[in-house]
């Protein structure tokens, strides 16, 4: 694993370092999983944090961090036939209709509320095509130094090669919630959606920890057949923003749970938990204006390396292109060794919350 954000960060299993005292760390299910505080980018506790691994719909917050300050909100768009092609089978949908005109601002309450694929196609459609947002998505996943991300479906639908971390999807969340539309839509729990002829009907966000925990802001969800539940979730508290990414997690209903743990964890130890690494800075882009605040360390004090500086010692991690394109239908991920196949098509869960989790 890279050693982005702090040594630490490059070490198996789970991180932390805590001094007598502190609360312990709960016992979690999932592969991967960080909890960060999102206002200063310390990670007080960590597992397999840059492991690379499917995302599923949690990739949205990097699709929306990329296309959403590009298209006013006010903008409306007539969908056709050819926006909503190649949808992946089985995917989430939030009921686009061809021929019906949308605001920019309802495709986004589909994207994030609803996981909705075909509201990322149209969306798509409005910002040059599927390829061009790709293209875009991989390159702010590099301005944002997410070093572990690799695009190949906009919308986090399963692809051979498309992978993120929980580092990865932290510093996405991170980004995005500064955004205000961004912040709007993640911690909207209800709305109203357009239906045929100016009709309307009401969509519920995913994200069943909206009004349930206390503090949730948002972010997204996620499920798809490889990447099992995905989740990032985040909570304010007093004056204390904290996330937690938490990737394949099995069971239904379970990754609100387990976040849930994590959260309650990271506010107990928020005073005494000892940095293990940061949530590094995007980079600058020029003619940019830069927040010059603090800037992220390592969990000994030093400032948290770069992308660049990292990649020497990063690993190249698993190349899922290389065997789907050999013709190999199951692939062994050292690490664990959990064997997995290399499968197209998204499932469904159910989540605890009694609420559809959809991917």
């Amino acid at each position: 694993m890279s050693d982005l954000g702090g040594p630490r960060l490059a070490q198996s299993g789970v991180q932390s370092d805590l001094p007598p005292g502190a609360p312990p760390l709960p016992d979690v299910e999932g592969w991967a999983w960080v909890v960060a505080d999102a206002d200063t980018g310390k990670i007080l506790a960590a597992k397999n944090p840059h492991w690379k691994l499917p995302p599923a719909s949690t990739l949205k917050m990097l699709f929306a961090d990329t296309v959403l300050p590009k298209i006013d909100r006010n903008t409306t768009h007539q969908v056709v036939p050819t926006d909503l092609q190649n949808l992946g089978e089985g995917s989430s949908l939030v009921g686009i209709k061809e021929n019906e005109t949308y605001k920019v601002e309802d495709l986004w309450r589909g994207v994030f509320l609803r996981s909705g694929n075909d509201a990322v196609h149209v969306l798509c459609a409005m910002n040059g095509g599927v390829s061009a947002t790709v293209r875009q998505m991989n390159e702010r996943a590099k301005q944002l130094q997410a070093g572990d991300t690799n695009v190949v479906s906009p919308d986090g639908y399963d692809a051979p090669g498309q992978v993120s971390s929980a580092y990865d999807l932290a510093l996405f969340a991170r980004e995005g919630l500064k955004n205000n539309d961004f912040r709007s839509y993640a911690s909207t729990k209800v709305a109203d959606f357009p239906g045929v002829a100016g009709s309307k009907f009401q969509i519920q966000n995913t994200n069943t920890m909206l009004g349930q925990y206390p503090g949730m802001i948002g972010v997204k969800n996620g499920y798809t057949t490889n990447a099992g539940n995905t989740f990032v979730g985040g909570a304010q508290r007093g004056n204390h923003t904290l996330l937690v990414s938490l990737m394949h997690v099995e069971g239904k209903g379970k990754t609100y749970e387990e976040t849930g743990k994590l959260l309650d964890w990271g506010f107990a130890a928020l005073a005494q938990a000892r940095p293990i690494g940061a949530l590094v800075e995007p980079l600058s882009v020029p003619g940019e204006k830069k927040d010059k605040g603090p800037k992220p360390t390592d969990a000994k004090g030093g400032e948290a390396k770069t992308a660049q500086a990292a990649s020497s010692s990063k690993d190249k991690g698993f190349n899922w292109g290389l065997w789907a394109g050999l013709g190999v239908p199951a692939a062994l991920v050292m690490g664990g060794g959990v064997l997995f196949a290399l499968r197209r098509r998204e499932g469904h869960s159910g989540v605890r919350f009694e609420d559809d989790y959809l991917r």
